[in-house]
């Protein structure tokens, strides 16, 4: 009997140190912890991943939080530490692959697209690897991004949209979550464009998602039809064939069939945001938007607002910043409440095609996920923002579309 006593002291002190990783109960101000359930460090409010009690037990003993990253246009800070694991390839290179890391260093990471930013630099020749041939220039992301712009012809004309942006605010007001404007955004829609095929096909997938994180998504057999309409649609469009054809050339895909079938996956796959429930993906995330601890996550399409808005559903606050296109698709960053839930910043697209914005956001992921995306439209340059979503993957350790949204271009 004596002998089970240290054995039970171990599973005691176990369980409490498990416990004590999902609780801030000793661990105010500690570096981040990926070991934890949780976590109780200054940068945690931002992050999205602070334990329950954290407000109760730290907030008030640190004082002030530091000050928020400068995120551009965009308050879309990652929820997750995931999203921000080694990000270099130093002492890396030919490492076996590990689904943990936010990036990679072995000799098919450019076949999938999730390189660490130094791969080329770190890992060339010396290393036996080769430079790729697959590796996308900025001036040819610049160059097709001119390309899908062109060719949007099912975007909105001038005559078709009337906005009202009314009050201009500035980043350090964002987050005050003061209603500034009482008029809509919207002032005239011409609802003819939402009779187009690619336009109706996307409106009918906004209502197939619980905006709540936390709870799981389950689709009927109408609705999972739902979303390869959308997809037969705007692949019929010269924007996706455009793209298709430039990652045909670049190696990235070797038949449209390999390129639907891999859109479908980083798009709709389901993954979890919360509870461990398949919550969440990069479809609803950016376009139809989310809740989560209380405020409006991802929601980065005009239609979706214009839609909600016209319910009574939206109430737009103001702006932060307004594009220097004087046709359409424009770039608004705006505040607004979604339903008794406040958006700091949320960037969009206005007046733009849904295969437009599809189609820039996937060239963006795909040829540089989780980094800034340099474009240019209309003469102007323009950057996206991607995250990829690393807790799981599908196929071999291909990585869902966490959130993409435009942000500033500045280099």
């Amino acid at each position: 009997m004596k002998a089970c006593v240290p054995l039970i002291v171990a599973m005691l002190c176990g369980l409490a140190w498990a416990g004590n990783l999902e609780s801030c109960a000793s661990r105010c101000n500690e570096n981040f912890n990926r070991d934890a359930a949780c976590q109780c460090d200054r940068r945690c409010p931002y992050h999205d991943d602070c334990c329950a009690d954290y407000e109760h037990l730290c907030a008030a003993e640190e004082g002030p939080p530091e000050p928020k990253a400068f995120l551009d246009l965009e308050d879309e800070t990652p929820a997750s530490h995931l999203y921000s694991a080694p990000s270099s390839c130093q002492g890396r290179c030919r490492e076996d692959y590990d689904k943990h890391l936010a990036c990679h260093c072995n000799d098919r990471c450019q076949e999938f697209g999730d390189c660490c930013e130094d791969f080329d630099s770190v890992c060339g020749d010396h290393e036996g690897f080769s430079h790729s041939s697959d590796a996308v220039t900025k001036e040819e992301l610049q160059s097709i991004s001119e390309t899908i712009y062109r060719v949007d012809i099912n975007k909105a004309q001038k005559k078709d949209i009337v906005i009202n942006s009314q009050n201009h605010i500035s980043q350090s007001e964002t987050g005050n979550q003061v209603d500034r404007c009482p008029e809509p955004l919207f002032t005239y829609v011409n609802e003819k464009l939402f009779s187009k095929p690619t336009y109706a096909a996307f409106i009918n997938l906004l209502n197939n998602y619980q905006r709540a994180t936390g709870l799981g998504e389950h689709f009927s057999a109408q609705q999972m039809e739902e979303q390869d309409i959308f997809l037969r649609e705007v692949m019929k469009t010269a924007v996706m064939k455009e793209l298709y054809g430039f990652l045909h050339h670049q190696n990235r895909y070797s038949s449209e069939q390999e390129f639907v079938d891999d859109l479908e996956n980083m798009w709709f796959g389901l993954y979890s945001r919360g509870n461990g429930e398949r919550d969440s993906s990069g479809f609803e995330h950016v376009f139809s938007g989310e809740v989560k601890k209380g405020k409006v996550v991802g929601f980065h399409n005009w239609i979706r607002f214009y839609l909600q808005e016209k319910k009574g559903l939206l109430d737009y606050y103001s702006h932060n910043y307004d594009g220097p296109w004087d046709s359409y698709p424009d770039v608004l960053a705006m505040q607004f409440n979604w339903d008794g839930y406040y958006k700091e910043v949320g960037s969009v697209f206005i007046g733009s095609s849904p295969e437009f914005e599809f189609a820039l956001y996937s060239l963006c992921f795909i040829t540089r996920p989780g980094k800034k995306c340099h474009l240019s439209l209309g003469g102007y340059p323009l950057a996206i923002q991607t995250y990829t979503w690393d807790k799981t993957t599908y196929g071999n350790g291909k990585k869902y579309i966490a959130t993409a949204y435009v942000v500033s271009s500045t280099h």
